[in-house]
């Protein structure tokens, strides 16, 4: 089960009133949207939900942390301040992290980033936090503040930051990073610069107007706060890891526009390490739940030890008192808290009335939590009922009031979360559920070796026009009875949420221990748009996203399609619980998982590689499409290819049939190009089905145990005429690493590798093969290349060809024939179109059986490389030199060496990036080092 992170209702209420953007009100707090996720974390339940939105009641205190990835969060600070204070705390984060790498999947570039948006939304469950994105694609890794400024633009990103600071209006933003070299990663500085700069410009309605007319009022943020860096000190400077240079101690304050030569100082201390008896966890293990949860890029971690641990901030600007004290007990000293407080943002003459509504308030949330019992928490629920009562009275009060429109504004803003909040509280104090699911009922029993088990895999999608049965499960766990309304289902068509189906008519009592089972029949629009991310772009060198819908800017993903709601009537107050509409799948180890349902294309049409190359030599090549049927039933169609003039394929039409919803088929077709030139050509696939043509479609991104998501793209292959040649019959045997699409990218030399097995590693002929290719991060991945290394050094020894691509510290052991230091990660170079140096113009490797020049690095994407060696012994070769704009000569790039009969290669180009996105020069270079057995100048 994957929990999910919650949208804070300020932006909620941009998608549940209207999602129009040009006529979007002021986004003030309002309804949250569903859950994706179909069961909440054992966290969010029972006591343990209470006890945490009783601490929310009772604090109008908000933070926002503003960081560059996923994973650059502090999430132990975020678990002990939203867990355990009570605080509303948010998390903004610059990019989705599509330049990271990737252990789990072979998701690369934008899918990557459709992963670790999953990742993420999952991790932060664990917080209890909101979260949201910009628009900025990661790149790779940047060594500096001003490359990343040049990528992306520095007003287009305070933009998207003021945009995000005025939308959820906290009282304190905090980043983990400072805006200085010591963050390492430039896309790192950006966003600690961003954290202050926020400060100041939000604060200023000259600043970004546009937004002052779609309703957003400027908020003055009352501190800032950043994580006191971990970075090195010594007598040669602060140590910057990106660039691998001592530099100056110096840090930038962008509030007040100072310097400090020395490190930041301590301010406050976070003790992260406290532990919750009602949670029975410290929060600093609850946040290593979290970001266990970000497998793509560790692997998977352990849980942490239980410790006295604090997490320490500097404070670089405050307005909560007259100047910046030395010292703090926690980030909101200096601000009144207490909801009283609330009414401070009248002209002090209007105050009185509503501070006594407000002080009434408070007053109920603190009964609730003077008898609070954790064995049984629907005792308060009475308090809780009285106080949701009094919060909507206070909201239809200031509906009704002629107050100053900012007072009003923000009163209403920090309202309405109290609204959210006291709803969700009080579900779960009366233990209240909502569970909405397509195909049959989901196993109640207790299941085992005699129990029942679940149903059979139901399809995640559903088809514009389709009819839909969704079962709707409705429990009260608790002692006290509802009344409730089963009502309509509510449809989000990306502009709207529009009632669909027929829900009861009346109120139903619901007493506690008891349940209510309903299916509702919906049949999903026509018109229904299909589910697929809000932004995208159009090639890998654009750094800013394309957004499709305005009013979806800064969420994650959009809500999904479909969800059920139920009225909760209680004491004379009335609330909404929601709930995602889940399908049903099971899969082996995991048994039954609950995925939200998918509006899809009948046919969904990709081909894979989607670039390439076809050599100028060539007759004919062969391209694979792949065709995707979702219809409920089945379904029959043909498939042709748009080609470039003059070419022709075979077959020149296709059938292409499905038994059932789900069914995929590959069908090849093999292309005859009239003349190959140097230029690029574009093919696109083309599915008729039911009179309706079909020219795009989806993969499923992600991993078993991560939530999926559709990535969508054009059937086109993109391919560039390229002068190449390569050694002709050679057998190539592959070692997948962590996932990378090169093996199939070798196609494009007619080559059809081998994947060898572990047990082929152990025991098999290795001699069989004229090349082993190892792929990406190998050693990481395949412990056996570490257990039977040898076997592949005497492969070598015996005539063979190892091609290594880049491999991180696990293969820091001299796996080599000759002795290498890779240097932990290694070197990178990450400008793609830095300048290179070929050091031997008649270097062998590089000479046949194509000339390599520099122009063989040109229009390379992200970057040049991972994982360049430190140094190696005299009896390599390394022919080529590069580096990033300042940096150091980088020559482990490419290294090669004989040993005995063979030739053992390092390389690590960044291939896996290039070959994928059909850059010519790299399948120049890997025809070179797949022919090297062969290259006469080698004997």
């Amino acid at each position: 089960m994957q929990p999910n992170a919650m949208l804070h209702p300020a932006l909620s209420l941009l998608l549940t009133a209207t999602l129009v953007a040009q006529s979007a009100p002021p986004p003030l707090a309002g309804t949250s949207l569903p859950p994706a996720s179909a069961m909440p974390l054992p966290y969010d339940r029972g006591s343990a939900a209470v006890w945490q939105g009783l601490q929310k009641l009772r604090t109008r205190a908000s933070l926002l942390t503003v960081n560059a990835h996923p994973d650059d969060e502090d999430g132990a600070m975020m678990a002990y301040e939203a867990r355990g204070k009570g605080v509303d705390a948010s998390l903004f984060v610059l990019t989705r992290g599509e330049g990271g790498q990737n252990v789990m999947s072979g998701d690369y570039w934008d899918q990557l980033g459709l992963v670790r948006t999953q990742e993420l939304l999952a991790s932060t469950g664990y917080e209890g936090i909101h979260l949201y994105f910009g628009r900025f694609a990661d790149y790779g890794f940047s060594k500096t503040l001003e490359e990343a400024h040049k990528q992306w633009g520095h007003e287009t990103v305070l933009r998207d930051a003021v945009r995000i600071v005025r939308i959820l209006r906290p009282m304190v933003v905090t980043s983990s990073f400072n805006g200085n070299f010591a963050d390492g990663h430039g896309q790192h500085q950006v966003s600690g610069e961003m954290a202050q700069e926020v400060f100041n410009a939000a604060a200023d309605p000259n600043m970004f107007p546009e937004q002052i007319k779609e309703g957003l009022l400027p908020w003055k943020v009352q501190k800032v706060y950043a994580r006191v860096p971990f970075a090195r000190v010594t007598e040669k400077g602060i140590f910057d890891y990106a660039t691998t240079r001592w530099e100056p101690v110096v840090f930038h304050n962008y509030v007040n526009i100072t310097d400090i030569k020395t490190l930041p100082s301590v301010t406050v201390q976070i003790p992260v390490g406290d532990y919750s008896y009602v949670l029975a966890n410290n929060y600093s293990a609850i946040a290593r739940e979290g970001l266990a949860q970000q497998r793509s890029q560790n692997g998977g971690i352990g849980p942490a030890l239980p410790a006295p641990q604090n997490s320490a901030y500097h404070l670089w600007a405050t307005r909560a008192t007259a100047a910046v004290p030395e010292k703090e007990s926690d980030f909101f000293e200096g601000i009144d808290t207490t909801l009283p407080a609330i009414a401070d943002y009248l002209p002090a003459a209007e105050r009185n009335p509503w501070q006594q509504q407000l002080i009434r308030l408070a007053t109920t949330i603190a009964d609730a939590g003077t008898h609070f019992d954790p064995a049984d928490p629907g005792k308060v629920v009475p308090m809780l009922a009285k106080g949701l009562e009094q919060t909507n009275k206070l909201l239809a009060d200031l509906d009704a009031a002629k107050l100053p429109e900012e007072a009003a504004y923000n009163m209403k803003h920090e309202l309405r979360v109290k609204q959210q909040q006291f709803q969700t509280t009080l579900a779960a104090a009366l233990g209240i559920s909502l569970t909405a699911f397509t195909g049959r009922p989901p196993a109640t029993g207790p299941g085992g070796p005699s129990g029942p088990v679940g149903p059979a895999d139901f399809s995640q999608t559903a088809l514009p026009g389709q009819t839909v049965q969704v079962n709707l499960h409705v429990a009260n766990m608790g002692s006290q009875e509802v009344s409730v309304h089963v009502a309509a289902l509510n449809l989000y068509d990306g502009k709207t949420v529009n009632e669909i189906g027929e829900g009861a008519a009346d109120l139903e009592k619901l007493a506690g221990g008891k349940v209510i089972d309903r299916p509702i029949s919906i049949q999903v629009p026509e018109t229904q748009p299909y589910t697929k991310p809000y932004f995208s772009r159009s090639s890998l060198e654009q750094t800013v996203y394309d957004v499709q819908n305005p009013a979806a800017l800064g969420m994650p993903i959009e809500p999904y399609p479909l969800s059920a709601v139920i009225h909760v009537q209680y004491d004379g107050v009335t609330f909404p619980v929601t709930a995602t509409v889940q399908t049903q799948h099971r899969y082996l180890g995991f048994g039954i998982v609950y995925e939200p349902l998918l509006i899809a294309p009948a046919i969904s049409v990709t081909v894979s590689p989607h670039a390439g190359i076809v050599p100028m030599t060539a007759t004919s090549f062969t391209l694979n499409v792949n065709v995707r049927s979702n219809v409920k039933g089945a379904a029959k169609g043909e498939l042709m290819l748009n080609l470039p003039a003059g070419w022709t394929s075979s077959p020149a039409k296709a059938t292409f049939s499905a038994m059932r919803d789900g069914d995929e088929q590959s069908i090849s077709f093999q292309v005859t190009p009239k003349s190959v030139e140097a230029k690029a050509y574009t093919l696109t696939a083309v599915a008729t089905y039911n009179g309706k043509q079909y020219t795009d479609g989806y993969v499923t991104t992600g991993y078993t145990g991560l939530r999926p998501y559709p990535s969508y793209r054009d059937a086109a292959y993109r391919t560039t005429g390229t002068d190449v040649k390569i050694a002709p019959g050679l057998k190539v045997a592959y070692v997948t690493g962590t996932g990378d699409e090169v093996p199939q990218t070798l196609a494009d030399f007619g080559i059809h590798p081998t994947f060898l097995s572990p047990q082929d590693i152990a025991k098999a002929d290795l001699s069989a093969y004229d090349v082993i290719l190892l792929g990406i991060r190998s050693y990481a991945a395949r412990p056996e290349l570490r257990t039977f290394n040898n076997r592949l050094l005497e492969y070598v020894q015996q005539g063979g060809v190892v091609i290594s691509q880049y491999q991180s510290n696990e293969y820091d052991h001299n796996f080599g024939p000759y002795p290498i230091t890779l240097g932990g990660e290694g070197e990178r170079v990450v400008e793609e179109d830095c300048k290179v140096t070929i050091l031997d113009d008649k270097d062998p490797v590089l000479s046949w059986p194509n000339k390599i020049t520099t122009a063989d690095f040109d229009g390379w994407v992200e970057e040049r490389g991972h994982g360049f060696l430190q140094s190696w012994d005299a009896k390599y070769t390394a022919p080529t030199e590069m580096h990033d704009t300042q940096m150091d000569p980088q020559k482990g790039g490419l290294i090669y060496a004989r040993y005995g009969k063979g030739v053992y290669v390092y390389m690590a180009y960044a291939f896996f990036r290039q070959m994928p996105d059909g850059v010519p020069g790299s399948f120049r270079i890997m025809a070179n080092l797949l022919s090297v057995g062969k290259n006469k100048s080698l004997k």
